[in-house]
């Protein structure tokens, strides 16, 4: 007979983790099948092999990039996770706490984006999509300050926001990039939660952002992915899902 005490069942209980670990808290946004509940271009994005599809040909080549956008109610602060596979040549992202953008006859977001690009060059960074763009490259811990006036884009240089403070992530770019599956799938992670920003990938936090401008950040908004200018391409999602993380 083997008897097990209780402090080594309590261990292990720990060990494999519990409720309150808050996996329970995670809602889906993708049902694996459909693209239910989300709005873009059927020329552009379909569902195959449970995964979201977003693919780009020599036929069906874009100027402008285009997004599926989800349509469901969203809360300012909140863990989303997904897992992505991109093209070699692919661009891609994940928009989040963005504005659907007026005047235009096809969908697009305005607002942070999780940069996601076969090349690796931009991977994890924070760009923002039609506004200030380069948040916080990858490796980058980023603090942007108030700016005075009306929202302008007078301080964007080399494609990025230049007022802002900028100082090194323990894992740099390098290391990152060595944890990234070329030809494979990947964990993506976002934490929003109020000004603070921070993508992960593969459990490596890529870049982060704390928005201390109230006149251009958003604190809620929308949330898409996207197809972006370029050669052809693809990028597949799966496993999308969020949680609540407002107090």
């Amino acid at each position: 007979m083997i008897v097990v005490s209780r402090i080594a069942l309590l261990a292990a209980l720990l060990l494999v983790g519990s409720p309150a670990d808050g996996e329970e808290s995670f809602r889906p946004l993708f049902d694996g099948k459909t693209l239910a509940g989300w709005e873009g271009d059927p020329t552009y994005w379909s569902v195959k092999d449970g995964a979201i599809v977003g693919r780009i040909t020599d036929a069906t080549r874009i100027d402008k990039n285009r997004f599926l956008i989800y349509q469901g109610e969203l809360p300012g602060d909140f863990e989303f996770q997904a897992e992505y596979r991109v093209s070699p040549r692919g661009n891609s992202g994940v928009n989040y706490r963005s504005e659907v953008v007026d005047g235009v006859d096809f969908h697009a977001l305005r607002g942070y984006q999780c940069d996601i690009d076969g090349g690796l060059r931009y991977t994890g960074s924070n760009y923002e999509e039609r506004r200030r763009t380069t948040l916080a490259r990858i490796g980058e811990s980023a603090v942007v300050p108030p700016s005075e006036g009306a929202k302008e884009l007078a301080h964007v240089e080399g494609n990025a926001w230049s007022v802002r403070e900028v100082t090194p992530l323990p894992h740099s770019a390098d290391d990152l990039r060595a944890k990234v599956h070329p030809k494979g799938w990947n964990k993506l992670r976002i934490v929003a939660r109020g000004p603070r920003l921070e993508h992960y990938v593969n459990g490596v936090l890529a870049s982060r952002v704390v928005d201390n401008d109230p006149v251009n950040r958003r604190l809620d908004g929308k949330l898409g992915v996207q197809v972006h200018v370029g050669p052809p391409m693809t990028i597949e999602f799966r496993n999308l899902r969020l949680r609540d993380l407002s107090e």
